[in-house]
């Protein structure tokens, strides 16, 4: 059974605040066709919680009408306070051209817990009666304590990393605890951010505590007649806490390529052994250095 309807996309790399892609295209044209494929593939979650402003705009004036997508976005500057909260989260609706929103979401759970969380939390429950959006969503780490951030605020919808080599949220239960409060899970970073597919010899020097243990993992993946891609979405799509799975592309070929692989059955691999616990290759921190 195909897994494709779990997927989603992700427009944190559409490059939409540049002026041309990797490929010399402009990068409207990039997302247009990107937006067109997810569409017609059936992907049904768009997640616009890390593009504003401009990106926005672009977003407005390339997706398909009707809009096919549930819309995901993200509140801006928890630290100015309700208000300006409202205001931002209007705004981006307005310039992408929608009257309401699937999901917003607090990407950080400090947030919450600063000045201005419990008037943030409230706000945006005053947002969800008044159809503003339609689900307040959570965005959570390993570290936040996710089952009990959500018994604290009765979010409609999580946000988690999950992937084939961080498997620490399904391992310890706390997704599966959170799906079964009645709790939409979406998984991201199910690539950890490409990590899987550099080659040996481009595995920054930081991360060589690791890369034996990635190495064996590629191993056992071309021993199943399998691939990093299509391995790394037979993971995260055949969790059974997670309602979507979100990626990130950055281009329209890198995208028929992930729905292509999602499009096929699931290999048989042994995930469990194939986690790593590596801190610093577990850290997405590492990507930016």
């Amino acid at each position: 059974m195909s897994l494709l309807p779990k997927l989603g996309l992700s427009a944190a790399q559409f490059g939409l605040d540049s002026t041309s892609t990797l490929r010399g295209r402009p990068p409207e044209a990039e997302a247009r066709d990107m937006l067109n494929i997810a569409a017609r593939a059936g992907l049904w979650v768009l997640d616009a919680s890390h593009i504003f402003g401009r990106a926005e705009l672009a977003v407005g004036q390339i997706i398909p009408r009707p809009v096919p997508f549930k819309l995901v976005i993200a509140i801006a500057r928890a630290d100015r306070g309700p208000d300006f909260m409202e205001t931002e989260a209007r705004a981006s609706l307005r310039r992408m051209g929608v009257d309401s929103a699937y999901a917003i979401v607090v990407p950080n759970v400090g947030d919450l817990f600063g000045p201005h969380g419990p008037a943030l939390w409230d706000r945006l429950q005053q947002m969800r009666d008044e159809g503003l959006v339609s689900k307040l969503g959570i965005g959570v780490h390993a570290t936040d304590d996710p089952v009990g951030v959500v018994r604290r605020f009765r979010p409609d919808l999580v946000q988690a990393p999950g992937s084939l080599l961080d498997q620490r949220l399904l391992v310890s239960g706390a997704l599966a605890q959170i799906a079964q409060m009645g709790v939409e899970v979406q998984l991201r970073s199910i690539f950890l951010n490409g990590l899987l597919f550099l080659p040996p010899d481009r595995v920054p020097a930081q991360l060589k505590g690791a890369a034996g243990r990635l190495s064996r993992v590629r191993r056992m993946i071309a021993e199943g007649r399998s691939d990093p891609l299509q391995a790394a979405l037979g993971f995260a799509l055949s969790r059974p806490e997670a309602s979507s799975v979100l990626v990130g592309c950055t281009s329209a070929s890198e995208l028929s390529a992930v729905v292509a692989a999602a499009s096929r059955p699931c290999p048989d691999l042994d995930w469990d052994d194939m986690a790593i616990d590596d801190p610093v290759a577990l850290d997405n921190r590492w990507a930016a250095a």
